[in-house]
């Protein structure tokens, strides 16, 4: 019984962890991008899990080298493209905002995944995402009364704004893209050209900042930038990029951005735990409520839909 229910659920399970070891980075990279500029800190992530691939399985990389190198390396844009709008957007808007405008991929990923794959979401899931959507709202107001949150997102809305939605309809796309091509291309050729472009990118995004003048191109080595680096590469990258290219294709795009939907409520709790930062009764029933969303759109589809599971 126990074998059985974990191979109906070993997707889940594995984004369940993915989302997990996302939750963990907020606390360590919060002091860690003092010491060094953001875009810079995203090249390095990349550069580590990247020599990670190579070092490990260069073999299987260049046997499954495949000659349609463009849309596998497009995946890696997509990838960029979310981490550069986010990064720069919260230099002009609240994290808050943010949080909440890159959490609403989830309600775009079904709408994508319509288009290109012709796959509309079950009642299940659409009811799921309602819930993460109310939820994420909830949690993004930290404390606040809900009706000045929303009147400062409409009001207010600005170039912040507008980059971290591109942030989140980058994202959805990215999910739904990455569903079609873990199908036909070899695992860890996805995962070499997701971090080569990501690295590339990178780089040179680091630099044009730094000639833009968007931010200080600057690093100094510390125990908590060596330490962040290492987690948010091993762990938050290169584990998690492996595990959600290998095991989202076992669930719909819809329930994926579902459950990485419970990435802020992971990273409150950790950082409840490692910095003694307080949640507020919103945040409480926020995590509830995306918690709920995800319980209905794994065991309700088939009810919804007049089915037996």
């Amino acid at each position: 019984m126990t074998d059985k229910f974990f191979e109906k659920y070993k997707g889940e399970f594995f984004l369940l962890w993915v989302t997990l070891f996302w939750g963990g980075t907020f606390t360590l990279v919060k002091g860690a991008l003092s010491d060094i500029s953001s875009m810079l800190f995203i090249a390095f992530r990349f550069s580590i899990a990247l020599l990670l691939v190579l070092i490990f399985k260069w073999k299987d990389v260049l046997k499954n080298f495949d000659k349609n190198v463009l849309p596998p390396f497009l995946l890696g844009v997509l990838l960029f493209i979310a981490f550069a709008t986010q990064t720069v957007g919260l230099k002009f808007t609240l994290a808050t905002k943010s949080g909440f405008i890159t959490g609403t991929s989830v309600v775009l990923i079904p709408v994508i995944q319509t288009v290109l794959e012709k796959k509309a979401p079950g009642k299940a899931s659409v009811l799921g995402i309602f819930l993460v959507l109310i939820g994420l709202l909830f949690l993004a107001t930290q404390g606040n009364t809900l009706s000045a949150f929303l009147n400062h997102l409409g009001r207010d809305f600005n170039i912040g704004d507008f980059l971290t939605l591109l942030c989140a309809i980058s994202y959805a796309f990215y999910v739904v893209y990455l569903d079609i091509l873990s199908k036909k291309y070899s695992f860890w050729y996805l995962l070499f050209a997701q971090f080569a472009v990501m690295t590339l990118l990178s780089f040179l995004a680091a630099f044009a900042f730094a000639g833009f003048k968007l931010e200080t191109f600057h690093i100094e080595f510390s125990n908590n930038l060596i330490l962040s680096l290492l987690y948010v590469s091993i762990f938050a990258t290169f584990i998690t990029t492996a595990l959600q290219t290998k095991y989202q294709k076992l669930v719909t795009p819809t329930k994926a951005g579902i459950i990485f939907s419970l990435e802020p409520v992971f990273a409150a709790v950790i950082a409840y735990f490692a910095l003694n930062e307080k949640i507020g009764n919103f945040g409480y029933l926020g995590s509830l409520l995306i918690f709920l969303g995800l319980i209905i759109s794994e065991t309700f589809e088939g009810v919804l839909n007049g089915k037996r599971q």
